[in-house]
């Protein structure tokens, strides 16, 4: 988990509010693997996501916000829109807001990434799901 301290001698100066991380959580666990936050502040949000080798994410669309993926280990299939790409490490791409997307990791090890989330707001219940592997087209988690 990441810890915040604010700085209270020597030649460091405090970050101001708008960019000091708040809301910090610990891994949360999901079918497909598991997420981590690692900053949030006001319009983004900082995650580390796992994907266990031979799992997805839901098909889904977010009507808030925007997302960044950076592939840190293993190999990415990304639906987004109409386009599929592959992504491998130190790889990216862009998933506009009210864009259907899905994550996949198609190989043997599992996948690491770094999402970065920009929008107003970054609830996890701003998921739309229009297939599962999961059956939790209704439930909020993702």
């Amino acid at each position: 988990m990441v810890q915040i301290q604010e700085a209270t001698q020597g030649n460091t100066l405090p970050l101001p509010p708008a960019v000091t991380a708040r809301g910090v959580a610990a891994t949360e666990l999901r079918p497909w693997g598991s997420f981590t936050v690692l900053e949030e502040g006001r319009g983004y949000k900082i995650k580390r996501i796992e994907v266990k080798p031979g799992h997805r994410l839901s098909l889904q669309m977010h009507h808030h916000r925007s997302e960044h993926w950076i592939v840190v280990s293993g190999t990415a299939k990304v639906v987004c829109g109409d386009r599929e790409v592959l992504l491998r490490n130190n790889e990216s791409t862009y998933v506009p807001q009210c864009t259907p997307h899905r994550l996949e990791n198609p190989g043997v090890i599992p996948l690491v990434l770094i999402e970065v989330q920009n929008g107003e707001y970054l609830g996890e219940d701003d998921i739309v799901r229009y297939q599962d592997d999961y059956a939790r087209t209704q439930d909020l988690n993702q």
